[in-house]
């Protein structure tokens, strides 16, 4: 096992470039025109979470309304990196601890959900209407975040900068990147990824509500960092604003929504919800893939 690693003082890098946004007031990249739903928070199991994301893909490839979602992780969830070795995750302790396993779509590291610290959401449209461009695509996508936390009184803003890595296998320790980590008060506040399917960019992220360093840690094999230089890397909203979770969900729902509507050619569904159809597309499709050991367990190219 590696000496654990503590990091005292500032973290280089970790620059905030803008004063604090006026909530509601965005750089005037808004919502690409067409139809959007809004489906509010729920509580789903990280399989059918993953799979719902696939599915939205899907109905707005055929021709169906844009999404964007809150939800929340039932149980606690930690999810893979697309391309994340499966002998870094202490699969022992995720069993005992009652923690569910799955592996994203997306790269990057593991990424442990409990489901009062972690706000969800997704952001699912044409990829004909985004940017090509994958910084443009992630800062238009990325608005109502940053409008998120604006409206909860939070300076946030992208990552100015070249901060360290910590521990490659958990995705908040890696080395950070201005497209598509978002710092607060010097720390990591959220964490976004997007990749494409069937002509439809996803977009997911985590915003971190509160933060439980050793609950974290404990889902990866003897990771080299302790509680504490976690804590001095994550931060989570209930430390930078006084405001329960209820609030802050609403905060990133009303963001959502008016990042949509200050748009003239859309129209947008608040309180949509899934098709029974979507619903049994993703159910079959959560246990096909999401809860598959060789999806899960196994990395790309080494599957049978």
């Amino acid at each position: 096992m590696k000496s654990p690693q503590s990091v005292t003082g500032p973290t280089p890098g970790l620059v905030e470039r803008n004063p604090l946004r006026r909530p509601g007031v965005t750089t005037g990249m808004t919502a690409p025109e067409g139809d959007w739903r809004l489906i509010r928070e729920e509580r789903r199991p990280g399989p059918m979470q993953m799979a719902l994301d696939e599915i939205a893909a899907e109905t707005v490839a055929e021709g169906g309304p844009a999404t964007v979602r809150t939800y929340r992780w039932d149980p606690d969830c930690l999810t893979m990196g697309y391309r994340q070795d499966p002998d870094t995750v202490d699969w022992g302790f995720c069993e005992r601890e009652g923690i569910d396993v799955t592996r994203r779509q997306t790269g990057g590291g593991g990424i442990y959900h409990d489901g009062t610290g972690d706000i969800a959401y997704s952001i699912v449209v044409p990829g004909s209407a985004v940017p090509g461009e994958l910084l443009d695509c992630y800062h238009l996508l990325c608005e109502p975040v940053l409008d998120a936390f604006a409206r909860l009184g939070i300076d946030a803003d992208y990552v100015d900068g070249p901060v360290p890595e910590l521990y490659h296998p958990a995705c908040y320790l890696r080395e950070l990147h201005p497209a598509h980590d978002v710092v607060a008060d010097g720390r990591k506040v959220a964490g976004n990824a997007q990749y494409r399917k069937r002509d439809a960019v996803i977009q997911h992220g985590s915003l971190t509500y509160s933060v439980d360093a050793e609950r974290h840690l404990g889902t990866f094999v003897d990771p080299p960092v302790t509680a504490d230089a976690f804590r001095e890397r994550v931060v989570g909203m209930d430390e930078l604003a006084d405001a329960d979770r209820e609030t802050a969900v609403d905060a990133v729902e009303e963001a959502l929504s008016a990042w949509i509507e200050g748009t003239d050619g859309t129209s947008l569904t608040t309180d949509a919800s899934w098709t029974a159809d979507e619903l049994d597309r993703a159910r079959e499709l959560a246990d096909a893939k999401y809860r598959d050991d060789d999806w899960v367990r196994t990395r790309p190219g080494e599957r049978g």
